[in-house]
């Protein structure tokens, strides 16, 4: 063994030490923010439950009611709108939920994902009703069933804004400004 050997042994184990020591801040940031991420539980919901949360009987605060699905391009492009405005308008009063239309089989799995990435924390819940027809007739007899869907109760229970497809923001932030009764700057 000459005694370039020994050498060369030494340099590639520092050259591995100093890569691993660079690597482990790197996986424990990635640690970390996936730690951030918000937790997201998605409920299955059936047309009773859904429709005692629409009928709002004992009402105190307006609710924002989404319905959606990650499948559907004008949806995922609405959300984030959805997510300030939950961010912004619940402290004022706004009671929020999202509820999707994906299959039963995604509850676990791409509708979570996509709320965790969406950084939404209102309640979120998977519809699982055998004739979704029956339903889109009790939340709106003119709704086809075309999705994105977003309906604004006031604190009565009282449908005050009905959206089919994608929401123009600032009619809906003026809609729900109107039954919270406070303006906030919208963050961009």
């Amino acid at each position: 063994m000459t005694l370039a050997g020994p050498f060369v042994l030494i340099a590639i184990s520092q050259s591995v030490i100093l890569l691993t020591s660079f690597a482990a801040p790197a996986q424990s940031l990635k640690r970390k923010s996936r730690a951030a991420k918000p937790s997201v539980v998605v409920r299955e919901i059936d047309a009773t439950s859904l429709t005692a949360i629409l009928k709002r009987e004992s009402a105190a605060r307006p609710l924002l009611v989404n319905f959606w699905a990650t499948w559907c391009d004008p949806c995922r492009e609405e959300f984030p709108d959805l997510v300030k405005f939950d961010q912004q308008f619940r402290p004022k009063g706004l009671d929020m939920i999202a509820v999707s239309l994906d299959d039963l089989a995604d509850i676990k799995t791409s509708v979570p994902k996509f709320l965790r990435h969406m950084g939404a924390t209102m309640p979120a819940y998977l519809l699982n009703v055998p004739d979704p027809d029956q339903i889109i007739s009790t939340v709106d007899p003119k709704w086809s069933g075309a999705l994105p869907a977003t309906f604004l109760y006031d604190a009565e229970g009282k449908v005050v804004f009905k959206h089919f497809g994608r929401f123009k923001p600032l009619e809906l932030r003026a809609a729900i400004e109107k039954v919270v009764g406070s303006k906030v700057v919208m963050r961009k």
